[in-house]
């Protein structure tokens, strides 16, 4: 575990009874005892929205947690999440980005740091008046127990929950299972029939999650369920080619692109590697190609 300074003076601990102690948990079958954090504890008792995904997330499960941790941010509520690389990590960037605030639930002790490769968000939100938060105690280390008896305190803090991806058995789809048994609201954002990474988001929506299909749609629910209005409204997105209509859809090998869109699979090559170097697509580890973060968020500087 990497840990941060064992001395930091923002430590604090709510014991279950005390007037601090957050009254969502209340709802949770066992209510942790204490909650060991750092930071400011009244984030813990703001409006806060949960936001969750994949580890092993493609750039749409990231582009998808980004935005809406934005709009969340941009409508005054603090963004909940795990601070694991992947989704979590991603909806806790784009909520500090944005200027919001994030609380961090943490599977080890609220005084280290895992993933190592999430320090910038765990520092972060302290700094920005959001906390990290703990169930075990001091010190703890990676204990694979503590991970999903945090995926509770996640869902219970929160009115709602946004699945942003995720696959069929997976830390997240338990973690919307408890929302739905807290009584939480869940809303979810499809994916591809096709991708393994979409199932679990895509059962999700058969059992009863409310769907996520635009940036509209999640402030009309934020609206509804929180009470609040964002105060922003961005532009709409610009249309997109056949060739990132494709890839939004679904990751592909060039080949398999080609044969799907009917051209030579050297020129879908040509194509994508100019892409790539523009920053448009990547190329994820298994050969297929996918748009990057910034094109799922409208900021590719190329048309396709």
């Amino acid at each position: 575990m990497d840990e941060t300074c064992s001395q930091d003076v923002s430590r604090w601990e709510l014991a279950r009874g005390e007037g601090a102690y957050p009254a969502a948990l209340e709802d949770m079958e066992h209510p942790p005892k204490v909650i060991y954090g750092r930071g400011d504890p009244e984030a813990l008792s703001t409006m806060c929205l949960s936001i969750i995904g994949a580890r092993r997330a493609t750039p749409y499960g990231i582009a998808v947690a980004s935005m809406a941790a934005r709009i969340a941010a941009e409508s005054g509520i603090t963004v909940v999440s795990g601070g694991a690389m992947g989704c979590d990590a991603a909806a806790a960037r784009g909520a500090l980005d944005a200027g919001g605030k994030t609380v961090v639930v943490s599977g080890v002790g609220a005084d280290g740091v895992y993933p190592s490769s999430s320090r910038d968000v765990f520092d972060r939100a302290v700094r920005q008046g959001g906390a990290v938060i703990s169930m075990v105690p001091w010190g703890s280390p990676v204990q694979r127990w503590a991970f999903p008896q945090r995926n509770g305190l996640i869902a219970a803090l929160s009115v709602a929950v946004v699945v942003s991806e995720a696959s069929a058995r997976s830390g997240t789809a338990s973690t919307a299972t408890a929302a739905f048994d807290l009584g939480r609201e869940v809303y979810a954002v499809p994916g591809s029939i096709f991708s393994p990474e979409s199932q679990g988001a895509n059962a999700l929506i058969r059992d009863g999650a409310h769907i996520i299909t635009c940036e509209a749609d999640l402030e009309m629910l934020i609206s509804r369920d929180y009470g609040v209005l964002r105060m922003i409204q961005e532009d709409l997105p610009t249309p997109r080619g056949r060739v990132l209509s494709a890839l939004v859809a679904s990751p592909m090998r060039a080949d398999d692109l080609a044969a799907h869109l009917g051209e030579e699979p050297l020129t879908m090559l040509r194509i994508l590697a100019e892409y790539e170097v523009h920053g448009v697509v990547q190329r994820l580890p298994d050969g297929r190609y996918a748009p990057t973060r910034e094109t799922l968020l409208g900021h590719g500087r190329m048309g396709s």
